[in-house]
């Protein structure tokens, strides 16, 4: 069995070894380790491994909190201790930034992290029925599987949510419809947790009796999608308190529906709120621009704190969503929203939003290259980027200092997916 030294992980967590002049990505091995492993994938520059034993063992290298760790899907850092994986992360953002941008950070910006428990609100499980297993499985699929993996808890979701995976399984195993009923989507809020049942058949008044009795006994609130996100629908109870997340630093009490999009981590979204607000450095009077708004979570704090923000969205029903918030917030009058698809931004549409002294850029993976393409030479003074793709952020920082006169500040990560690769930054761009 061959055997090599552990260099650096690389973006999905997998170790790196050098042997032979090949690259050999293995995976679970941490820096510094002396391992033994099994290539599963060869090719002339480079293999991919599993490891079968650890020789020497890294400090950094823990035992997973989870069971199911190593055949579930929903990690691949657990078996790292918090402040390394956190490292990792940082590791990552700086070899993006240098490698892919051609650029670096002034200032490595302090990481934000929390717990590393409880903190997934928002997300989706699959749900399967497989006789061999006995019965109906509920769970995240299997790693690099389309299989659902056979799980009885996870620790990254809140405890009530956890607690739920076997009840669930038995619910499920007793509707009509177990076999038209592909996933479940959760969704947490400050006063109640919500299940969305992805149904591709009705269920029958026999299936109803049971998902009313589940509901009452759990303490949730089920919701029914026959299509699509937008069909879902609030099944029982009909009474309960709406979906919400909080700013309390903000006074801000934001509203969604279960298949919108929020941050996952509460926690963290707090903090990242209030750094994003605090590196803005938002005066009042201000004219802001919060492109890739979603429901406002950045363009409500900004509003409170006296600036005039104008969020821009893709999604027509975000933007109604993000209105109906500000305006519940007592914060309309300082907000104003549009429908926009900024994928295809150009400088003409662009400078029809007017001039911004600031402006926050929150886009999803696919990054915001023509936004930044689009920017005039009297641009925003100061531009605050939310990514969660290191590698889209560089990118898209080589045309902001390389093309648009913007100097990087400061980069950090937000450890948004403790136990998970998943990388999350903030940056800061200023010109000058």
């Amino acid at each position: 069995m061959p055997t090599g030294i552990i260099e650096s992980l690389d973006h999905e967590a997998r170790g790196i070894a050098r042997l032979d002049g090949k690259t050999i990505f293995i995976e679970g091995a941490l820096p510094g380790e002396l391992v033994e492993f099994e290539a599963h994938r060869k090719k002339p520059t480079y293999e991919v491994a599993r490891l079968t034993r650890v020789l020497k063992p890294s400090a950094n290298r823990v035992t997973p909190r989870c069971p199911h760790f190593g055949v579930c899907g929903g990690c691949s850092m657990q078996h790292v201790d918090m402040a390394a994986q956190v490292a990792a992360k940082q590791r990552v953002l700086e070899d993006n930034l240098h490698f892919l941008g051609k650029t670096e950070a002034e200032q490595l910006f302090p990481a934000i992290y929390g717990s590393q428990w409880g903190y997934r609100h928002r997300g989706r499980l699959s749900v399967r029925k497989v006789v061999k297993k006995g019965g109906v499985l509920v769970g995240f699929h299997e790693r690099k599987s389309s299989y659902v993996a056979e799980m009885a808890q996870c620790p990254n979701l809140p405890p009530k949510l956890s607690a739920l995976i076997m009840p669930l399984r038995a619910l499920v195993g007793q509707l009509s419809i177990a076999e038209r009923l592909p996933q479940i989507e959760f969704a947490v809020g400050e006063h109640v947790t919500v299940l969305v049942l992805r149904v591709l058949e009705a269920p029958t008044p026999a299936d109803e009796v049971l998902l009313r009795e589940f509901a009452d006994l759990h303490g949730i609130v089920f919701y029914l999608q026959p299509k699509g996100p937008a069909s879902a629908y609030r099944f029982h109870p009909l009474d309960a308190a709406p979906l919400s997340y909080t700013l309390p630093e903000f006074g801000i009490e934001h509203f969604f529906a279960p298949t919108e999009f929020t941050q996952v981590n509460h926690a963290i979204n707090r903090v990242l709120v209030r750094r994003a607000l605090r590196l803005l450095d938002v005066q009042p009077g201000e004219r802001i621009a919060d492109l890739f708004c979603g429901l406002g979570n950045f363009t409500l704090p900004i509003a409170r704190c006296g600036a005039e923000v104008v969020g821009i969205e893709g999604s027509a029903e975000l933007v109604r969503r993000a209105g109906e918030n500000a305006a519940d917030n007592g914060l309309a009058d300082r907000t104003q929203f549009a429908v926009a698809n900024l994928f295809e931004a150009t400088p003409e549409s662009i400078a029809a939003l007017g001039r911004f002294d600031k402006m926050l850029i929150d886009p999803p993976r696919e990054g915001a290259v023509e936004v930044v393409k689009s920017l005039a030479d009297d641009g925003p003074s100061r531009i605050v980027y939310i990514s969660c793709n290191p590698s889209t952020l560089a990118r898209d920082a080589a045309i902001l200092t390389h093309q648009k006169g913007y100097r990087l500040r400061g980069a950090g990560v937000v450890n948004m997916f403790p136990n998970t690769s998943h990388v999350e930054s903030i940056a800061l761009f200023e010109r000058g």
